[in-house]
């Protein structure tokens, strides 16, 4: 899916280009004015001086239109590579487990394979169908959080812990990682009020991009309430870690830090950004931190306990969301 350009962004520098002609052409006109009367006598000093300024600023104006194009025109030129990349990872991100639905299909369709491996192949397409489905739900949900509208959640309240560890059960098995891959330190008690498959997207995203640049270190998953009375929801890694500039940019859409170490690694440059649109929807935060290159990332989500001053109630309740999206 090629995602929606910001048309905005054009008819901006196509404005300022617009004015800047005609202020190249009033900024020759009036020096050639001023020159040619300097040249035939000295008279009207006040209109050359008033020239002269004129063209000063006129020239500055034209400088600064200048820059401006440059950057906006920089900018989409970042947008377009990183979409050019976007569309690359969807690619692959695509082709490969088509290509190993296929596969095990073809396997399958042998009369003489054992019923054993039979149903090991069909958990593997699972796995491969799972990977799929988390993907087109990504896109999905990047495109609704783009399109800049207040999407509608059902909060009902919840314990966190059961939800933690099914995600992490879940991403164990896609990654074939031991249990102790990710550790969860949530209290059995904790519960809040929220969109249950709201934040289910936002933990599955965390914990999914701290497996995959994590390395082979252990994850940890914790949980716990602060002096404001939200939900702090932290999800480290010890992998590969982020300069001080990465943090800032890691929950842009279609952002990937360049390094080769990332790019080795499959990915879209979208979970991150569904991150913090929901996150900022359900009316929390979320910051990314490190200490730099190899040093691994910590990711701090903080939510209020009773979402958006949602009562607390068993049943679900239809709550408008506060402004999504960038």
């Amino acid at each position: 899916m090629r995602p929606r350009r910001n048309l905005k962004s054009l008819s901006t520098p196509i404005t300022l280009g617009a004015i800047s002609v005609p202020l190249s052409v009033a900024l020759m006109v009036g020096w050639i004015v001023l020159l040619a009367r300097n040249l035939s006598s000295q008279e009207s000093v006040a209109l050359n001086v008033s020239l002269l300024v004129l063209g000063a600023v006129s020239f500055a104006v034209i400088c600064t239109v200048l820059v401006l194009l440059s950057f906006y025109l920089g900018r989409e030129i970042l947008e377009v590579r990183r979409q050019d990349g976007f569309i690359d990872s969807v690619t692959h991100e695509l082709k490969s487990p088509l290509a190993s639905i296929q596969l095990l299909l073809e396997t399958m369709a042998r009369p003489e394979l054992p019923e054993a491996k039979r149903e090991e192949l069909r958990l593997m397409m699972m796995e491969d169908v799972e990977r799929l489905t988390s993907f087109i739900d990504d896109v999905l949900q990047t495109s609704v959080l783009a399109s800049g509208k207040d999407p509608t959640y059902a909060t009902t309240e919840l314990r966190l812990r059961p939800l933690v560890e099914e995600i992490a059960g879940a991403l164990l098995r896609r990654y074939k990682r031991r249990p102790e891959a990710l550790r969860v330190d949530v209290p059995e008690g904790l519960r809040v009020v929220t969109d249950r498959a709201a934040l289910g997207i936002v933990i599955k995203n965390l914990m999914d991009n701290a497996l995959k640049y994590g390395g082979d270190t252990p994850v940890d998953v914790r949980a716990r309430t602060d002096a404001k009375g939200r939900l702090v929801l932290e999800v480290e890694d010890r992998g590969i870690g982020l300069t001080k500039e990465q943090t800032k940019r890691v929950f842009q859409r279609f952002y990937r830090v360049e390094r080769e170490s990332v790019r080795s690694r499959k990915g879209t440059g979208l979970g991150l950004f569904v991150v913090g649109a929901i996150v900022r929807s359900l009316g929390g935060k979320v910051r990314a931190q490190s200490e730099g290159v190899g040093k691994g990332s910590t990711f701090t989500v903080a939510l209020p306990i009773a979402a958006l001053g949602a009562p607390v109630s068993a049943e679900p309740a239809r709550v408008p969301a506060r402004g999504a999206g960038r």
